[in-house]
């Protein structure tokens, strides 16, 4: 399972300089993330102070790079090359327990050979 290579994934619905030859369906990585005790009381903090909340972009970041991994590896395992139209989710599943998914769909692709 060779692994999809970032500069094939995009939010659009096409690879500029390749075309689809298979699609493999859809695909995703989706990653459940709480906060922890040290965490919410440091965001806390940095709350009073005001600006961004570094703690919490970090484990937005963290979540989002994870659900994303997670993605590609299905896509690779699936036998892609390229995810397209992918985009990101979040949901509240409970107080401080967030569920960050990552989707698109995962196609194979080839170069368009030039003219």
């Amino acid at each position: 399972m060779p692994p999809v290579d970032t500069s094939l994934v995009t939010t659009a619905f096409d690879v500029p300089g390749y075309r689809a030859i298979a699609n493999l369906g859809v695909v995703r990585g989706i990653v459940v993330r709480s906060r922890s005790i040290v965490g919410t009381l440091g965001a806390t903090l940095q709350t009073l102070v005001g600006g961004n909340i570094s703690l919490y972009t970090e484990l937005c970041e963290s979540a989002r790079a994870d659900a994303f991994r997670l993605m590609l590896d299905q896509a690779a395992l699936s036998g892609a090359n390229a995810v397209i139209g992918v985009r990101y989710d979040a949901n509240e599943v409970t107080a401080g327990v967030t569920e960050v998914l990552a989707y698109g769909t995962a196609v194979v692709v080839e170069a368009i050979p030039n003219r």
